[in-house]
């Protein structure tokens, strides 16, 4: 059984009937399902993930002000369920981690995006990490009679706002041009294999953001990051070219190799920005599409930043 399946059906079997009675009042303010952190949230799981928060466990949501009144005694009630469900263990929980059990709504976003609500400007959005939107936006709420939980991660799956997504590409093509197209050779002439290991490295995760960000999905932070393209729609012969490119070694037999496998996933970038209406260019080297892709930026602070700035 997976985890996030674990919490949904621990939470309909004693955990609704638990707030609904002991807390029936205040129930209208919360929120219920396992968003976050850990493998599980994602539907990842497998049993080499189930050492640390794996387990029938789920997220209580409420205002902050309502969690100052009654957020103890619900983790204590919380605490107090079954401790074992369908064969599985439940993991000891803490107040003050806020990754299971109750959590202030404000705080849980903040955590995250340094928001407590819906950020508000283009400036702030660029700031949060691509893998902490997925962790906010992960997972699944299974009740919110407030819906003050969903409304924000609605936002957030909405994904950037257009000026922030022109400028999050613009900087993956920079890097994608400047590490892989001009650096990645150059290292490799001057038989620089280690340095030509870290050109390749920064080439690939700005290659796979690039096509995270093109699909309009969150990139999860590395260790998922492939396993999270899998289910993308646009580009997936992209992804597959990516993940061949991490399999050849930097020795100078696969020099030319590899700088060809680079050009080709260069050229789908390049495309897809076309088809998308993000670049007219149609020069193979990324670096020609950063005019075009800046230009579109409507809001001056952003358009006035360096190119690879985030």
């Amino acid at each position: 059984m997976k985890g996030l399946e674990l919490a949904r059906e621990f939470y309909m079997t004693y955990g609704r009937d638990m707030l609904e009675t002991r807390f029936g009042s205040y129930i209208q303010y919360m929120a219920m399902g396992l968003v976050g952190e850990g493998s599980e949230c994602y539907g990842y799981d497998d049993e080499y993930s189930r050492d640390h928060d794996f387990g029938p466990d789920f997220c209580i949501w409420m205002p902050y002000e309502v969690c100052k009144e009654i957020g103890r005694d619900v983790f204590r009630a919380y605490c107090e369920l079954p401790g074992e469900f369908l064969g599985f263990k439940r993991q000891e929980q803490q107040l003050e981690v806020m990754r299971r059990g109750v959590i202030p709504i404000e705080e849980f976003y903040f955590k995250y995006t340094a928001c407590r609500d819906i950020p508000d400007s283009n400036i702030k959005w660029l700031k949060i990490p691509e893998n902490f939107l997925s962790i906010a936006t992960n997972g699944e709420i299974f009740e919110d009679r407030l819906g003050e939980m969903t409304r924000i991660r609605k936002s957030l799956l909405g994904f950037y706002p257009e000026d922030v997504l022109r400028k999050k590409l613009a900087a993956r093509a920079a890097i994608m041009a400047q590490s892989g197209q001009y650096n990645y050779g150059r290292c490799m002439k001057r038989g620089d294999t280690a340095a030509a290991y870290l050109t390749c490295q920064k080439f690939i995760e700005a290659a796979l953001s690039a096509v995270f960000l093109l699909n309009r999905v969150y990139m999860p932070y590395y260790k998922w990051s492939f396993r999270a393209a899998k289910d993308l729609h646009i580009m997936k012969m992209t992804v597959e070219k990516i993940s061949a490119l991490t399999a050849v070694p930097d020795r100078q037999e696969n020099a030319q190799l590899k700088i060809n496998m680079i050009e080709d996933i260069c050229k789908d970038v390049g495309r897809e920005l076309n088809t998308q209406g993000f670049s007219r260019s149609h020069d193979a080297f990324l670096q020609m599409h950063l005019e075009d892709i800046m230009s579109g930026i409507k809001d001056p602070i952003i358009r006035s930043m360096h190119v690879m700035a985030e």
